[in-house]
């Protein structure tokens, strides 16, 4: 497979710019989300790099070569689309085999690939059905096979899983992750869809306005957000995010909230910032009656083995993950305490994470 590099990529229609000045890196054999709301320019961006769009200026390296400016065609690149665009008069055998027919390769060869193909997907006991007459997990099987039999540089991914239920599209989560594992193909996949992004991606980059926000590993993204964009967007409940009265220099180490001084990771940076925003998940917030910090419980969220309160403090509303076996009442006051270690701190002018201890490291785009 290949390493993918794109740089200083830009994307103008008229004088609407959809994807502005990003640059990249996905590794060879990665499987790499570009991850953002609807028309963040993340399908532009696929596009670009499959050679569907060309882009108006920046450069695409697949291997080592700038592709830029040259035709799908000229890239050795599958795509895989939204809508499975199978040809309904052909059975999955012709369906996956026909990239092959197109390249003329012998007909001994090209069913040699295409069962090996299906069995790789698990539907070589469909080589001779009608692609009509099968389910939707199955149809979207059929046109990763078509990708697959060409066994070219690198697969484009443009929310593949969006027409089906979310049964078949959790299952084809984990067939396509598996799937990865096995071939090592360099995959590149487009979705609005978090938990699609951070149960399968080795690497995720928010998109938001035709720019890279952060890129990373799952885990990077979602325990040290580059931006208040990135810690609202991931995350289900998103992460807290509350403003603080005070304003913070370089090298310090905690802050205060209505009496209680709440530690944080000390920052790094050298400036004294106001309007600072303190950021807290969900699952790093829990109750505590020694705290000064004091809140009203507003409402439960029943989620089986945990629940979601929602409580006031005076600086705003704030949401924690607690056991569902915690007891509280609609009403009642508590108090509340924060894990120090796992804050983050945004500079609110800026929207940017505040470098600490914990964010050094971050990649902004």
């Amino acid at each position: 497979m290949t390493e993918i590099r794109v740089q200083n990529l830009q994307k103008k229609f008229g004088e609407f710019v959809a994807v502005r000045d990003s640059s990249f890196t996905i590794p060879d054999g990665s499987f790499f989300c570009l991850l953002g709301p609807s028309g963040c320019g993340k399908t532009t961006t696929l596009r670009m790099i499959a050679g569907l769009e060309l882009p108006t200026s920046g450069s695409i390296y697949l291997g080592g070569e700038d592709v830029a400016f040259k035709r799908a065609s000229q890239r050795d690149i599958a795509f895989v689309f939204q809508l499975f665009a199978l040809y309904p008069h052909m059975n999955v055998r012709r369906n996956i085999g026909f990239p092959l027919l197109c390249q003329g390769v012998p007909a001994r060869e090209i069913r040699q690939r295409v069962e090996e193909t299906a069995k790789l997907l698990r539907i070589d006991h469909l080589l001779d059905k009608p692609v009509s007459g099968l389910a939707g997990g199955d149809r979207q099987r059929v046109a990763l096979g078509r990708a697959i039999v060409r066994r070219p540089l690198a697969f484009m991914m443009d929310e593949p899983l969006g027409t089906l239920d979310t049964e078949f599209r959790d299952l084809m989560c984990n067939e396509l992750r598996q799937l990865h594992n096995r071939i090592k193909a360099t995959t590149v996949y487009v979705t609005h869809d978090q938990l699609e992004a951070m149960s399968m991606a080795d690497y995720i980059a928010i998109m938001n306005r035709g720019s890279i926000e952060q890129m990373g590993t799952p885990e990077a993204i979602y325990n040290r957000p580059a931006s208040m964009f990135v810690a609202e967007f991931v995350g289900s409940p998103s992460m807290n995010l509350i403003h603080l009265p005070a304003s913070l220099a370089a090298g310090s180490k905690w802050v205060e909230l209505s009496g209680e001084r709440i530690g944080i990771p000390e920052t790094r940076e050298g400036l004294i910032h106001e309007n600072v925003v303190l950021g807290a998940r969900p699952e790093h917030v829990r109750f505590d009656d020694n705290s000064k910090l004091r809140a009203k419980v507003l409402a439960t969220e029943y989620l089986g083995t945990t629940q979601i309160v929602t409580v006031a403090v005076a600086e705003g509303q704030v949401k924690a993950r607690v056991p569902a076996a915690t007891k509280l009442r609609t009403g009642e006051h508590v108090g509340v305490r924060f894990a120090s270690d796992r804050l983050s701190i945004f500079d609110k002018a800026t929207g940017l994470a505040i470098r600490s201890v914990l964010h050094e490291g971050i990649a902004h785009g």
